[in-house]
């Protein structure tokens, strides 16, 4: 060979590996900006094993992680679909019972192992040159020619491994294969680090510390998202009926247990409905915000699901919704302010069923008493003037006697039908029987609603008789 022929293979050879370090170095920086667009760690297991069989020119790249010496795999690429394969690799091993994984963990040692030698024919069971027998049946069974493993290494931890195969007839992995193997898992190991301390940060700012559910900020910023979106949105306020009973008999302790429980009610509820945003706004009032999910369908849902999961200690849960489908296009301050009108209505309405149901086991003295103390209460708070302390009385005594509506009527002539001045209560809300009890003192009229099994025996209306007497007569 002349030496001009041995100088340009020199030059052809040098040119060879250049081109291979460039296209290396250029496949290294695609794989650098994609693990840096992943937001979490399911995006960067896609990310690494998808991207680590183009550089490594591998048949099978898997991402995995590593807790107590126990490894076991996130994400493979391509999925496995023979079952041997899916059973390998949805395996958790043991660094216990695998000498290569052992010492990755300690020494933060790569390795490689080959099922077959540079001929094709399968290694011997004393070759050194292998690499480590539990390795090397792990390639058998995956009928794979040969193996890596590198560490990914975290914040100054073994944090997990990449894991390539080759397919049986190509080229086994080499030292150069290795360290971009190595490259790439830290690269990797940057996009983890980067993702898990934006996972915390959100965590600190979105997360409430006590439930984990989302807080206030986030339960705002899904409503304006769903409200731009043009989808029909629903806004879902709770608030937990008990909780101060709880904590003044129990404890906070067992006050925060009852919270986080109702925490757990509603995300149940929010994976029923997916894009649900389930938040604790603060105390114990909680909410939903639906995107996309009709009325019907989330008032079922929520309604099943907190019959299905009741709470503890007598506590329970009272709510209210609202939908763009009903007050048409709204500001997210509207709709939150409409759902809490609609849960404090419930909240009313379950206050009043459960005084109804202790009207019916009382005596009428016990009744007479309990409207006298009640009345008397609204009449002394109202403002001044006829109607507001008869409209205060009568939805007073209403509450006190389980019913649901009232009217304050007034006659302006002697002899004709009195009219209507005032009405209130929710007659839909209470969807139980109903009485009313007619009051009358001079020219006014009051119609008190009551629970159909109310007392409302003599001592009864001889206590709204006076009641309403005095809050005519006071008036004047």
């Amino acid at each position: 060979m002349t030496r001009s022929s041995g100088r340009a293979r020199h030059v052809s050879v040098a040119a060879s590996t250049a081109a291979a370090t460039r296209a290396d170095v250029r496949a290294l920086a695609i794989a650098a900006h994609g693990l840096d667009r992943c937001r979490d760690l399911d995006d960067v297991a896609h990310a690494a094993t998808e991207l680590g069989v183009e550089i490594l020119q591998a048949g099978t790249v898997a991402l995995c992680r590593i807790e107590q010496e126990t490894c076991r795999v996130l994400r493979a690429y391509p999925e496995p679909t023979e079952p041997r394969e899916v059973w390998v690799m949805r395996t958790a091993f043991r660094a216990d019972d695998r000498p290569a994984l052992r010492a990755l963990i300690r020494d933060r040692a790569s390795w490689v192992a080959h099922a077959v030698d540079t001929s094709g024919e399968p290694t011997a069971p004393d070759d050194a040159d292998a690499g480590d027998p539990a390795e090397v049946a792990t390639l058998r069974e995956l009928d794979s020619a040969s193996g890596l493993a590198v560490p990914v290494i975290v914040n100054g931890a073994v944090w997990g491994l990449l894991y390539a195969t080759r397919s049986l007839g190509a080229d086994l992995f080499r030292v150069d294969d290795v360290a971009r193997a190595e490259v790439l898992a830290a690269l990797v190991a940057g996009a983890v680090a980067r993702v898990d301390l934006e996972a915390q940060v959100r965590h600190l700012v979105a997360d409430d510390p006590l439930t984990g559910l989302a807080n206030r900020r986030v339960a705002d910023a899904s409503a304006e998202t769903a409200l731009e979106s043009g989808h029909e949105t629903c806004v879902v306020m709770c608030d937990v009926d008990g909780l101060k009973r709880v904590n003044d008999e129990l404890g906070h302790d067992a006050g925060d247990d009852l919270l986080r429980s109702v925490a757990d009610v509603l995300r149940r509820a929010a994976e029923a409905l997916p894009g649900t945003t389930a938040a604790r706004i603060g105390g114990d009032e909680f909410c939903l915000v639906t995107v996309g999910r009709r009325r019907a369908e989330v008032a079922s849902v929520v309604a099943e699901t907190i019959s299905a999961f009741p709470l503890a200690h007598g506590a329970a849960i009272s709510y209210g919704i609202a939908s763009t489908a009903v007050t048409g296009p709204v500001s997210a301050r509207h709709l939150f302010r409409q759902a809490d009108s609609a849960q404090y209505r419930a909240k009313r309405a379950r206050a009043r069923a459960a005084k109804a149901a202790i009207a019916v086991e009382a005596d009428p003295t016990v009744t007479a008493e309990r409207v006298v103390v009640s009345g008397s209460a609204a009449i002394a708070a109202a403002q001044s003037g006829v109607v507001p302390r008869l409209c205060a009385f009568a939805a007073a005594v209403t509450e006190t006697l389980g019913g649901a509506e009232w009217a304050v009527l007034m006659r302006r002539a002697e002899g004709e039908a009195a009219s209507a001045i005032a009405r209130g209560g929710s007659p839909a809300e209470l969807g139980r029987a109903t009485r009313t009890t007619v009051v009358e003192h001079d020219t006014w009229v009051v119609e008190i609603g009551a629970a159909e099994a109310a007392a409302t025996d003599a001592p009864v209306r001889t206590a709204l008789d006076a009641l309403v007497a005095v809050a005519v007569v006071g008036a004047t």
